[in-house]
């Protein structure tokens, strides 16, 4: 290995920085008034407990497959497809690629509501201005990354200031001002909002954990540039650990600001409006600033990180060959453009939905389960068969426990979804086989086999369902009870339309 090759490899602290960058992002900033809307303290403890137990056995078996499996590079996709065949593999990549692309979305429609304070007619992110600037948007992000600009190391490094910054000056400011009659009102949940049993209070906050960890593999998808294969495992580890902390304080110091029905009635990103509760509109301008412009780097990496999703697979020939296609600049120009072409229909999609940032950050969390899911089954497969293990390895047993609870934990993240958004998921894979129809063609291979036949069956049904459903309208119900339940929300002086 030449010089220059050596030094493009990544250290353990860029690998580090790369996992939590990809984990803060948009989510932390919406945490209080998600967790408001469903529970209180006790299940907000809970709901972090479960999370975070779950989300470290995941973050352990990426750390496993990295050392046993170092030849599998492109992460989730490639666990997926060596694990379970060819059409599993596809369906993996698809559901993580949409997954990023329903991400990518919900940072246009984020932004649109935090600049709305300027701007009234941008409404909460969705509204017909809202939608047809964030599609200029798209494409202008488009046009820039199709240039080559892979390597957006300043842009990256002042978004990663920017998220950080204001989220440390909110955790210092909200344990200074930190009111403990609030937080004994808010600790089981229903102060000033009607709630569900403390099950429901946990369950309904399962799918923004989800969002907020996710990147929590993104050392594992980059991992043939690591330095050292055994510093993957050890990045997502120690990124992880750092952001629960972050993540589980933005929580719980909110709870410590205001009653928890105000919480629930905060404006988006409710960080700031907490913070604006606790020191003035200054608060509130220093927050939305920080989230504008971590969400565009944010936005940069993961428009990024979706078209490489795309293009590994289409170098290994299990996506239609023009997905390889690459520009003069060297970007993979046609993965660029079909990624943003997704990013433009969910956002249209969006002025035919209630709720569109909750809907659409649940959207990104539910596609995202499959993929998890796929992996720790891989990993559960490996210990089970004995593969790479030698006999009497000691480690055998304690990796047949973490992949058993990750299994079990995403299996549960499956039922905590709702069966609304795993229809809507369905849509998206039925439609997406196509890309594997032609690829398999192109290679003049058999298209499925019996029990992969019977699985599209299975997403063709679901598919129905789900166009039925959103034909409709009955998604609105969708999910968010509370949004029945929360109807005697607490005005909140602090929201500019109050």
């Amino acid at each position: 290995m030449n010089a220059e090759s050596t030094t493009k490899k990544l250290s353990l602290p860029t690998l580090t920085a790369m996992v939590v960058g990809s984990m803060v992002g948009s989510g932390v900033f919406l945490l209080p008034r998600r967790f408001g809307t469903e529970t209180g303290v006790l299940g907000a403890l809970i709901a972090w407990t479960i999370a975070g137990a779950g989300m470290l056995m995941l973050a352990f078996v990426f750390q496993r497959l990295a050392l046993r499996k170092p030849e599998l590079d492109a992460g989730i996709y490639a666990y997926a497809k060596q694990g379970f065949g060819d059409y599993i593999g596809f369906n993996s990549a698809i559901g993580y690629w949409a997954s990023a692309c329903a991400g990518n979305t919900s940072y246009w429609v984020l932004i649109m509501a935090t600049t709305s304070a300027l701007f009234p007619g941008l409404g909460d992110g969705s509204t017909v201005l809202a939608v047809a600037l964030s599609s200029v948007g798209v494409w202008l992000f488009c046009l820039m990354i199709g240039r080559g600009v892979q390597q957006a190391a300043a842009v990256n490094r002042i978004a990663t200031v920017a998220k950080v910054v204001p989220l440390i000056v909110f955790i210092v400011l909200a344990i200074v001002m930190f009111d403990a009659g609030y937080f004994r009102d808010n600790f089981t949940g229903g102060n000033g909002i009607d709630v569900g049993s403390l099950w429901d209070q946990v369950t309904g906050t399962m799918l923004i954990t989800v969002f907020v960890f996710m990147g929590i593999e993104g050392a594992s998808m980059y991992s043939r540039y690591a330095r050292r294969r055994e510093d993957v495992g050890r990045a997502t580890i120690l990124g992880f650990l750092g952001v629960l902390g972050v993540f589980a304080l933005v929580t719980l110091v909110s709870y410590g600001a205001m009653p928890q029905g105000e919480l629930a009635a905060a404006e988006q990103p409710s960080v700031a409006s907490v913070l604006a509760h606790l020191v003035g509109d200054w608060g509130s301008v220093f927050i939305r600033i920080g989230v504008i412009v971590s969400v565009l780097g944010a936005y940069l990496a993961w428009t990024l990180m979706a078209a490489e999703i795309l293009y590994v697979p289409a170098r290994a020939k299990d996506m239609p060959r023009f997905l390889r296609r690459t520009n003069k600049a060297g970007a993979p120009i046609a993965a660029l453009i079909l990624a943003s072409a997704l990013v433009q229909a969910l956002l249209i999609l969006l002025l035919f939905v209630d709720d569109a940032l909750d809907f659409m950050l649940d959207l990104t969390a539910a596609l995202a389960l499959l993929p998890y899911f796929l992996a720790a089954a891989y990993m559960l497969k490996l210990v089970i068969s004995g593969d790479t293990y030698a006999v009497g390895d000691r480690a055998r047993p304690r990796d047949l426990a973490i992949a058993v609870f990750a299994v079990v934990y995403t299996a549960f993240l499956v039922y905590a979804a709702g069966l609304d958004k795993l229809l809507l998921a369905c849509v998206l894979y039925a439609v997406a086989t196509v890309l594997f129809i032609v690829a398999r063609r192109e290679q003049k291979l058999r298209i499925f086999t019996r029990y992969e036949a019977a699985l599209f069956g299975v997403f063709i049904a679901g598919a129905i369902a789900g166009i039925v459903m959103l034909a409709t309208g009955t998604e609105d119900v969708y999910d968010h009870p509370e949004q029945e339940r929360h109807s005697n929300y607490v005005t909140d002086p602090y929201r500019p339309d109050s």
